[in-house]
């Protein structure tokens, strides 16, 4: 079966390929293709970038035969990546509950090859059970001042967003955990021993590997989580970082990846081998 690709990946694909097309064409900035056309700068930069799609076929269209594209084929193929970016994902159902940063990063990790994560604070999301997530929320709530709704919906969110390691065309997830994160109580002890029975589980997939930096190892941490997504399809790197006010930041610059990918690999190195993490983790079980 032919592996689904998301609204996501679809117009990032879209961006990256009017961008090769408009260099071609001897346009050499986004302000530079678009003097000519009824179609804003920020607009067209968005859909160059994967953020947003052309509000009407016939943009895409005035767009491509302004830059020499005029090939029956080379025409469809452009079409189907703008209607198939024009889809709705699964996520957009929880929009109201989600800043514009989750929903950018949501469609990127469900379209992602691969993600590589660093979570020193709590159990990483797509790790989380239920009964844990309603708990985390659960101590959110007053602060952020959050609906009932608001917490059901988050929790729910997150577990949908965990399907990504189980479906037929698992992303691969490699993550380093701080061991506070799973000395940390979070809503009670059968919580937690449920917890870590089920980062044992998930261990043992061949698509998930975890790694727990030991407290009293004297290796590097970097105080902020964050995620490296590698989606293929010669698209690039980005990087998910959570800011201190709640909001998400995507990046796709070169010289940050570079950075991030650093921090990643110098913090796996520091920390238990997958193996290692195993044995670890049903150790706190018998403690809990």
């Amino acid at each position: 079966m032919a592996e689904a690709i998301g609204p996501t990946i679809r117009r990032m694909q879209l961006g990256k390929q009017l961008t090769q097309v408009r260099k071609e064409a001897g346009f050499s900035t986004p302000k530079a293709a678009v003097e000519a056309l009824d179609i804003s700068e920020a607009q067209y930069r968005r859909v160059e970038l994967g953020l947003s799609g052309f509000r009407k076929l016939a943009d895409l269209v005035g767009v491509l035969k302004h830059f020499g594209v005029t090939d029956k084929d080379d025409l469809a193929h452009f079409t189907s990546l703008h209607k198939d970016g024009q889809n709705r994902g699964w996520w957009s159902s929880y929009a109201k509950t989600m800043s514009s940063g989750m929903k950018i990063y949501v469609g990127l990790e469900d379209g992602a090859k691969s993600i590589r994560a660093w979570q020193p604070g709590v159990v990483h999301g797509l790790l989380q059970t239920e009964r844990y997530a309603q708990a985390l929320f659960a101590t959110h709530k007053p602060v952020d001042e959050l609906t009932t709704e608001e917490v059901m919906r988050g929790v729910e969110l997150r577990m949908e967003r965990r399907e990504i390691l189980a479906r037929e065309n698992p992303v691969e997830f490699r993550v380093v955990l701080d061991e506070a994160a799973l000395r940390r109580e979070v809503g009670s002890q059968e919580v937690m021993h449920e917890q870590y029975e089920e980062l044992i589980k998930l261990c043992e997939r061949s698509n998930v590997f975890i790694h727990v930096i030991p407290m009293n190892k004297p290796a590097y941490r970097c105080q902020a989580d964050f995620a490296v997504l590698d989606f293929g399809e010669g698209l690039p790197t980005a990087v998910q970082m959570d800011m201190t006010d709640g909001e998400v930041r995507m990046t796709d610059k070169d010289a940050e990846v570079r950075t991030y990918t650093r921090r990643f690999d110098a913090l796996r190195d520091g920390a238990l081998s997958t193996d290692e993490t195993s044995k670890f983790l049903h150790q706190l079980t018998r403690k809990s």
